[in-house]
């Protein structure tokens, strides 16, 4: 059966992972191979972890026991905590995009300055 695009995203992510890089990183590498944004990958690695791209989907219940109540509540707790992560990893992406934007505003402010230095002077 062929490996449907979340499962090759999460089996790619996790090799690169696997062999040092972080996974914002495979993330971007992986956006760049399949010509997609980064959060499309990162929506498709975290559908597949969760179950949703892995063909696995929740048992119909027919009642709520209490065992059934706390398995409900103990998979809720654990989402969050993927929550989170995921959370954290698009807080370091956006952290990471304005360390670039901000170098190459600080490489560029030089030429900027003297090019409207230079309008100006013209304008006397």
């Amino acid at each position: 059966m062929a490996m449907s695009k979340a499962e090759e995203v999460h089996t790619k992510t996790e090799a690169l992972v696997a062999g040092g890089m972080s996974k914002a990183d495979a993330f971007k590498k992986l956006a760049a191979e399949y010509g997609q944004p980064v959060n499309s990958i990162r929506g498709s690695y975290y559908s597949f972890t969760s179950g949703k791209g892995n063909g696995k989907g929740r048992p119909r219940r027919r009642e709520t026991t209490p065992e059934n109540a706390l398995a409900d509540a103990r998979a809720a707790l654990e989402r969050s905590i993927q929550a989170i992560d995921r959370e954290v990893e698009a807080a370091d992406d956006r952290a990471s995009e304005a360390v670039t934007e901000a170098k190459a505003m600080k490489e560029s402010a030089a030429d900027r300055k003297q090019a409207i230095t230079d309008r100006l002077e013209a304008l006397k």
